[in-house]
This record gives structure tokens, C-alpha cells and sequence, in this order.
């Protein structure tokens, strides 16, 4: 992901000093956005599986090999109260209350929620969609009815239980960045169903797809990547069978999988687009959403980041693990959301029924404590 314009919560109990430094935070956020490469890694890749037992997981990577992107998890009650911020980083955009509570992942600071899962079932995440993308350009009159671009999926997750209820949502809300260095950004939803949507503004135009695929990745806009699958048409599973050419030589596979010899290795959005299609439609199906949701973990290794992959020799610019810095899967049917880091490849997870939304206090929390992976000794008697 990149490194956007900060935004921050309001509510009651807030504090005008931590307001201040918060926003003070943010304008160096937005200062910084200047000196990022245009070419660094700001990957995402997403997928979806069902189980036998018809649990639906959402399952996504999350990519910035400029930086440690102070990744944490927030739980949001409802009744909590937010304000978006406006283009230039001005407070007094439009005010939302949560109607439900939510579980969401942040980067950089606590308000930056790009994915996330609420007690109604609903999903939404964003992923990043540079030179495809366009919002609204802003009017001031309008203030009151505009919501940032990185606001967005809270809002969603916090006033909605279905894909209908978001598209009702969205109507008469205008979506924003907030600085213009800022690249736009595409949102992937799901509600309880399964059924699956993406939002892409383009031309300030709100332009919604049902994705019954599951996959998203970045740019171009999904409809292109949709429509370059067909230039796989000739993958399959197993093995390409032993022939004759020319009737003197003969040509047989070198090894397994030889199928899909063809399918795109590199790390550009089109490629992984077309690798996660193929992945995910050839992967067993599982009994349950626990077991689907380690299923997604597995298929989403083939999908890390090396650090050093996207920038010149000698211009790494982090000392980070990866580029991949976290990967998550979210059981609609069971409000379960998991999630591994770059410290820590341990699988954790977040159970919503556990949690009372109308008593918990929000809080945001790193999403790992120790910023290292552990390795277990094995002990030979």
C-alpha cells in the first residue's frame, strides 16, 4: 500500500492536544509523499474460497517496501462517532456513527482501516489503483456529504449489513482524496452471501462490479484484468501430454504441473491477477472455514514480495522482512478474521462473536507485540 494523506477519528471523548499531534502526524504523512517512488511495490493481491460447509474467505496481501507500515488491528464499538477529513487535511467533512461494530486493519496510523470484517457479516477492503482511478473533484458546499478516500471502508463496515445496503450508502456521498499526490484507490466488498463487488471510481463516476471470481489486485481496472484472463485460455491443471513434432521428435513435460506453463510469475498487478484466478480455481475445496481460511495463507505465499525485487541495486530503501508485510483471511459465516505478519508468520485470529460491540471500548493494537519471528528449538533427547 501507499502512503496516503492521514486522516483521524472524532469523537466525544477525544482530545484536543492528541487531535493537534495526530494532525500534525499528518501532515508529515502528506509532506512525505512527495519523495515516494512512483515504481515501488504497492501490491495487493486478493482471493476467495468457499468451504463444503459454505463459509465464504475473503483473503488478501498487503505490500509497501518503502517503510514498516506500523501495521495494527482496531475493534470498533457501536455509537462510535467519526468526521472525514477534506482535501489539504482540513477537518469538517461528513460526520458517521457506527451502527455496527467492526474488526479492522490499519496502516501507518489507527485510522488508516484498509480491511475489515463487522458483526453483520459485511467485508470491505481497499486496494491500491494508480493512473486508472478519478474522484470527484471537491466542492466546499458540498463538505458535509464527502468522505476521504482512506475513510471510506470504515464507513462502510460501521453503516452496513449487505452490497445493497452499501450501494444505498454511497448515494449522495462524494469520495475524496486527500492530497493530490495520492494515488486513487478500488474497494473490494462482500456481505454474508458470498456475493462479491467492486467499487471503482473512475471520472468521479461510481462504477460497481459483481466479481463472483473473488480475485482483485491493482491496476488496470477489473474489467481489463476480467477480460486478459482470456489470453490464458489454454492453462489447465496436470500435466501437458507427450506428442510428436514433426513426426521425428519427440517433446515430453520436464516435470509436474506443466499445464500451466505460461501462467505469469512476475509481481506486476495483470500477472498476479491472472496467478491468483488460476490458483485459487484449482485449489481442493475444504470442509470448513478455519481450513479454507489456512488455505488462502498457503496459496497467498506464492504471492510475497521480496524486499529488493522493486527497486534498483543498491536503492533498497527499508530494513523490513518483506514487502509483503501482512496477509489476512476473513470467514464471512462464521466473523472470523485472521491474519500473519512479516515478524511473524504464526497464524492469528479475531473471533467477532466473542466480542460484545454494544460494551467493548475501541482500541488499536500493533498487530504483533514482538517485532520478530519466533523460532522454536527443537530438543533432541
Amino acid at each position: 500500500m501507499q502512503k496516503v494523506a492521514a486522516l483521524f477519528y472524532l469523537c466525544p471523548a477525544s482530545n484536543l492536544k492528541i487531535m493537534k499531534k495526530n494532525f500534525l502526524v499528518a501532515l508529515v504523512a502528506v509532506a512525505a509523499l512527495a519523495a515516494l517512488r512512483p515504481d515501488a511495490a504497492v501490491a495487493c493481491t486478493g482471493i476467495t474460497l468457499t468451504s463444503r460447509d459454505s463459509a465464504c474467505v475473503l483473503a488478501r496481501t498487503i505490500e509497501w517496501g518503502g517503510s514498516e507500515l506500523n501495521s495494527r488491528y482496531v475493534v470498533v464499538p457501536r455509537g462510535y462517532r467519526q468526521a472525514s477529513l477534506l482535501p489539504g487535511g482540513a477537518v469538517g467533512g461528513m460526520d458517521f456513527e457506527a451502527k455496527y461494530g467492526y474488526v479492522g486493519l490499519a496502516v501507518e496510523l489507527k485510522e488508516f482501516v484498509v480491511e475489515g470484517l463487522n458483526e453483520a457479516g459485511l467485508s470491505a477492503g481497499l486496494f491500491y489503483f494508480p493512473g486508472y482511478g478519478g474522484y470527484a473533484a471537491y466542492d466546499s458546499t458540498l463538505r458535509k456529504s464527502t468522505v476521504s478516500d482512506f475513510q471510506l471502508v470504515s464507513y462502510l463496515l460501521g453503516s452496513c449489513a449487505t452490497l445493497e445496503d452499501v450501494k444505498s450508502a454511497l448515494q449522495g456521498i462524494r469520495v475524496v482524496g486527500i492530497d493530490p499526490r495520492s494515488s486513487t484507490v478500488h474497494w473490494r466488498m462482500a456481505d454474508s452471501s458470498g456475493r462479491q463487488m467492486v467499487l471503482e471510481i473512475v471520472g468521479g463516476e461510481l462504477r460497481f462490479f459483481d466479481n463472483p471470481l473473488g480475485v482483485l489486485t491493482n491496476s488496470p481496472g477489473f474489467e481489463w484484468q476480467i477480460t486478459n484472463l482470456n489470453n490464458y485460455v489454454n492453462l489447465r491443471p496436470g500435466s501437458a501430454e507427450a506428442r510428436s513434432l514433426g513426426g521425428t521428435q519427440r517433446l515430453a513435460p520436464f516435470g509436474a504441473g506443466s499445464g500451466m506453463l505460461g501462467l505469469p510469475g512476475d509481481v506486476t498487478p495483470p500477472s498476479r491477477f491472472v496467478r491468483a484466478a488460476f490458483y485459487q480455481a484449482t485449489a481442493p475445496q475444504q470442509a470448513t472455514g478455519e481450513e479454507t481460511a489456512l488455505q488462502c495463507f498457503q496459496i497467498l505465499n506464492n504471492f510475497d514480495i521480496p524486499v529488493g525485487v522493486e527497486f534498483p541495486a543498491g536503492q533498497i530503501p527499508a530494513d523490513i522482512p518483506s514487502a509483503t508485510q501482512w496477509t489476512s483471511a476473513t470467514d464471512l459465516k462464521n466473523r472470523v478474521v485472521y491474519y500473519r505478519t512479516m515478524y511473524n508468520s504464526t497464524i492469528r485470529s479475531i473471533d467477532l462473536k466473542q466480542i460484545d460491540f454494544g460494551r467493548v471500548a475501541y482500541r488499536a493494537l500493533p498487530l504483533d507485540g514482538v517485532k520478530r519471528q519466533p523460532v522454536e528449538a527443537v530438543a533432541i533427547d
